[in-house]
């Protein structure tokens, strides 16, 4: 019935590219369509005319799509205007030429960094549509078995949502591959340098609310010179309480609003660079000819150099740009900036240029100097608008990739909540949201000034956009399998740039670039003592797994009183029986009479489908009533939004027992094959890291069979006569079974696991695990909460081990 379905299937998808094909090649012209439509209708006719509607309806959807990213996406990296010549510039202007020399590194910087390698390179590095630094780790946690938790197992791979590239074992990939397997100090040194760039961007999302809004506030002082400073900074701090006080509202509701903003804002600043060049000065125009980048450099010596800080501004936002991709396909997001991001922010730092050779005073506010008087109180609004936009698109990244963080273990436990519907990826953190409100207004207050805001702000920008190269180069070797020819070019070219950057902004570590530091440092040492005690907390489960042999020696009863009721074990194993059950019925000899050992599994993968999150199984003989549940989820979904979730797995539980039923009635074992996933050939192994169970895992019967709950049970032929019937019998006796012992009460049982450093450990080890640890694991919010389990039905179960 298999080979029947799948040939049908592969008829019906033939027939479909087909039609696509045949529609896309038929490229006449309308006049030419038309007739024919106008014609009988037959069948090619009707295939050209439905070709020809869905070729018009994708470029619509395709311009609207490139539309609304303008609010997502470009929002950060279309207000640098507000403030890189001030920053630049912050002693003043010495020479006109200079003005064109920046103009002249800012056009090949926007060229070379936002538009030739992110929008047409790194872009396509996406995982699923997903972008930003974990997407990138996720990648090459499918094609290389980097993950520093050891959880991965075959079954994974065949996700639907798993997609992974398969390469010769004497190919560059191959051996890249096991040069990062080889050792584990390699396997940290890239979650290290995730990290980092993680870190990074956090910092973004407290620096650009306030370079921004900071930014955009100081027009006030520039209609009104002799405002006090004071003034500013108050408008400023309101605009961000307010600004982070509406972050739990999510950006669903006022998200229509943020497209036609940043496009009336690009058109603004592009509409007044044309005025500003026709009016002042068009010979900057000769800035796009790379000799006077050369110039610059050359005759500006260590200021020119540190300048460079300021240019750097230009690009900001580009790393935005990639984590903000979600909901946007590509093709979207670079016509976009082909389009009108790109040619808009030319004009507008073109237009500045002119304006600042012949006002070469008015360096500071330089944009707001140069707007036409008529409509400068009209373009301070769209600019105050613009900058809240900027940084709300910030302020979802960090969300975003905070969550990523939290699903790989790497961040400690925090209230997730999904603002949209619609949306899978926008999510609000209110303890993350405090904290970026906090620091950004601490830095607001305490700078009260853009261009010390913009050191720092420079400084973290190049150290994620190295990040992303460095990761970018396994990218092109591991996944899209490049010749390393043309990653060595890639690479070359990133890093000239990029080190060049990063050389300047040493030199303003002092003059505030120590803030991203600072902020970066504290919460990479959160995430790395947290991603520690992790490690130590499942190599403690592995290592004290409860064997078989154990388990079979109790009886038929486990030699325990069975008491009504079923009890959900919740573990991080996904093999194995886990020492909190032998802990438990060791000090407590009496257990329910169903037991489901339950473990919540994060995979490299954006999503995991609700058909594909569950692997059912059973432990030990049917008397035991013992079994396993995998539910599976990717870093952008959210467990606690299931809140049926004790419903789905008893749903999926009752799949897979009418499943076992029919199974012992099998008469062709070799038709058994669901989803690709397992065969009859292979019902012996067990999630064990990808070793069969007779090899590695002696803590389960051979009998474990590993089934996909969801499986279509049609797809099995099931034996003719009493095998049938029995198997039948079997399947209802233990339904039944089920059923009464869920009416009877469903407790929760949570390991509460405490690890401590030993007392030989060194002094590092003991702040790190004694004090740090203990520390988040009090304030980060508790098992129980995350898994959504109701307080009248819990049980903690508590353990202690030393590492």
């Amino acid at each position: 019935m298999l080979k029947k379905l799948g040939k049908h299937s592969n008829i019906l998808k033939s027939a479909s590219m087909a039609s696509i094909s045949e529609g896309t090649e038929n490229r006449g012209s309308m006049w030419d369509l038309d007739q024919k439509i106008d014609q009988p209708m037959d069948e090619e006719a009707g295939q050209l005319k439905n070709a020809y509607r869905q070729k018009r309806i994708s470029k619509l959807l395709l311009l609207r799509l490139a539309f609304q990213s303008l609010g997502v996406v470009y929002g950060d990296l279309g207000t640098s205007p507000l403030y890189v010549f001030y920053n630049t510039f912050p002693h003043g202007v010495k020479d006109s030429d200079d003005v064109v020399g920046a103009l002249s590194l800012i056009i090949y910087s926007l060229t070379l960094v936002p538009l030739l390698k992110y929008v047409f390179i790194v872009c396509r590095a996406n995982d699923n549509g997903q972008g930003g630094t974990f997407a990138l780790y996720s990648l090459l946690c499918r094609h290389a078995n980097v993950n520093t938790i050891p959880n991965r197992h075959r079954t994974d791979e065949d996700l639907t949502t798993y997609s992974r590239f398969r390469f010769h074992e004497d190919s560059f990939a191959a051996k890249t591959r096991q040069w990062l397997e080889k050792h584990s100090s390699r396997k940290n040194a890239l979650l290290l340098l995730v990290l980092v760039g993680t870190c990074m961007v956090i910092g973004d999302g407290i620096l650009t609310p306030a370079i921004s809004v900071l930014s955009a506030s100081g027009g006030i002082k520039v209609d009104h010179p002799k405002m006090s400073n004071d003034i500013v900074v108050l408008v400023a701090v309101v605009i961000l309480v307010g600004l982070f006080s509406l972050q739990h509202y999510g950006t669903d509701k006022v998200g229509w609003l943020f497209a036609p903003i940043v496009l009336l804002w690009f058109l603004v600043i592009g509409g007044i660079g044309i005025y500003n060049i026709w009016k002042y000065d068009s010979s900057v125009l000769r800035a796009f000819s790379p000799v006077y980048l050369y110039r610059y450099l050359k005759n500006g010596g260590k200021d020119g150099w540190t300048s460079l800080g300021g240019i750097l501004l230009s690009i900001t936002g580009t790393e935005a740009l990639f984590a903000d991709l979600a909901h946007f396909p590509v093709l979207a997001v670079q016509l976009a900036f082909t389009v009108i991001v790109f040619p808009c922010l030319l004009l507008a730092y073109s237009g500045q240029a002119a304006y600042l050779v012949n006002h070469q005073d008015d360096v500071v506010d330089a944009f707001y100097h140069s707007i036409p008087d008529s409509i400068y109180w009209p373009v301070f609004v769209v600019a105050t608008l613009a900058a809240i936009v900027a940084s709300q698109a910030t302020i979802s990244a960090t969300f975003s990739i905070i969550k990523q963080a939290l699903a790989l273990g790497c961040f400690p436990r925090v209230k997730v909540v999904h603002t949209s519907k619609n949306f899978l990826g926008q999510v609000y953190i209110p303890d993350i949201n405090w904290i970026l409100m906090v620091l950004c207004i601490a830095v607001t207050a305490g700078f009260r000034n853009p261009n010390q805001i913009g050191n720092a702000y420079g400084t973290a920008v190049v150290i994620v956009m190295l990040a992303t190269t460095f990761l970018m180069i396994l990218i092109m070797l591991l996944v899209w399998r490049w010749h390393w020819i043309l990653v060595l070019i890639f690479t070359a070219l990133s890093l000239l740039v990029e080190l060049t950057y990063f050389s300047a902004v040493l030199f303003k570590v002092d003059q505030g670039g120590w803030v991203p530091l600072v902020i970066a440092a504290a919460f990479l040492l959160v995430m790395v003592v947290w991603h520690y005690g992790n490690v130590k907390r499942y190599e403690f489960e592995m290592h004290s797994k409860v064997s078989m042999a154990w388990i079979l020696g109790l009886g038929p009863s486990l030699g325990l009183v069975r008491v009504p009721g079923i009890g959900l074990v919740y573990t991080e194993l996904a093999s194995g029986v886990p020492s909190i059950f032998s802990h438990f019925i060791t000090n407590l000899p009496a257990i329910h009479s169903v037991v489901v050992f339950v473990c919540v599994k994060y995979l490299p993968v954006y999503t995991v489908p609700e058909e594909e999150r569950f692997l059912v199984k059973r432990i030990g003989p049917k008397t035991f009533h013992m079994f396993r549940c995998v539910a599976r989820y990717g870093y952008k979904d959210l467990h606690k939004k299931d809140e049926d979730f004790e419903e789905k797995l008893f749903h999926n539980l009752s799949i897979f027992v009418r499943l076992e039923s029919m199974m012992e009635g099998c008469t062709d074992s070799e038709e058994y094959s669901l989803y690709g996933q397992q065969t009859a050939e292979s019902r012996d192994c067990l999630l064990d890291n990808g070793n069969t169970m007779s090899e590695f895992d002696p803590t389960v019967e051979s009998r474990d069979s590993i089934v996909p709950a969801n499986s279509p049970l049609r797809y099995l032929n099931i034996g003719p006569g009493s095998s049938r019937h029995t198997s039948s019998l079997n399947e209802i006796d233990e339904l039944e079974f089920l059923n009464s012992c869920r009416d009877a009460g469903v407790v929760h049982i949570l390991g509460n696991t405490v690890i401590k450093a030993r007392k030989d450990s060194s002094l590092y080890k003991k702040i790190a695990v004694d004090y740090i640890y203990a520390f988040l694991r009090k304030i980060c919010r508790e098992h129980s909460v995350i898994f959504n389990v109701p307080h009248e039905s819990l049980l903690n179960v508590g353990q202690v081990f030393y590492v």
